[in-house]
């Protein structure tokens, strides 16, 4: 698990593409310490298991699915990533909970100055909107952020320079594209209340979850 707050910028060393999957080799000199073969790296929001690393660099494979959900597919040697090691047990919750399985992508559709803030309009699929709602959580490549404003078919939030400096959102521009994770707590909640009817022992209802405050 992760929580959204980006410990370093990464590049892409290497991209070795297979028929469906590739192996990328990223290099990510301030994540060497304490790093072993079977840790868990968000890159770009994607969780991705090392499966090997020297020399400030780790290795990670990455499947079809993975391909098929992000945009991992578009990087090449030299491009920059997000990156976040997994979520000590005993570290602070510093974002929201991330879960860095991807579920789909989304387009920059402007990008607005406001004093010392920097907004961001983020373009996206109906199946990524219905879990946005505002003032609450969505992760951008892996960036833990608020939603600022929600319209029919995009959403808005607003940075400060130290989000723009330390992670790849400063580099974007109109027309690219990035990995949204929406916030996971709604698509449980959405689950539960679409099974209420298939299990009317869960005690889970809408009049439930209204009552208790949701």
């Amino acid at each position: 698990m992760f929580t959204g707050i980006v410990d370093q910028i990464g590049v892409i060393k290497s991209l070795q593409k297979g028929v469906c999957s590739a192996v990328i080799t990223v290099e990510a000199e301030a994540l060497m310490d304490d790093l072993h073969i079977g840790d868990s790296i968000a890159v770009n929001g994607v969780c991705l298991t090392v499966t090997a690393f020297s020399q400030g660099t780790f290795l990670a494979d990455v499947m079809h699915e993975t391909f098929n959900r992000s945009f991992l597919a578009a990087l090449r040697p030299g491009s920059h990533v997000n990156l976040e090691r997994a979520m000590r047990a005993d570290g602070r919750f510093g974002g929201h909970i991330v879960a860095g399985h991807v579920d789909g992508i989304g387009t920059i559709a402007g990008i607005e100055r406001d004093d010392n803030a920097i907004w961001y309009r983020v373009k996206a699929e109906d199946a990524i909107m219905r879990y946005i709602v505002e003032k609450g959580s969505v992760a951008i490549d892996g960036i833990s952020l608020t939603v600022a404003k929600v319209y029919g078919d995009a959403f808005s939030v607003s940075i400060i320079p130290h989000t723009a400096g330390n992670t790849i959102l400063g580099e974007k521009r109109v027309g690219d594209v990035v990995n949204l994770e929406n916030d996971i707590i709604g698509k449980y909640v959405e689950k539960l209340l679409g099974t209420e009817k298939k299990d009317p022992q869960s005690g889970i209802t809408r009049e439930f979850l209204l009552q208790n405050g949701f």
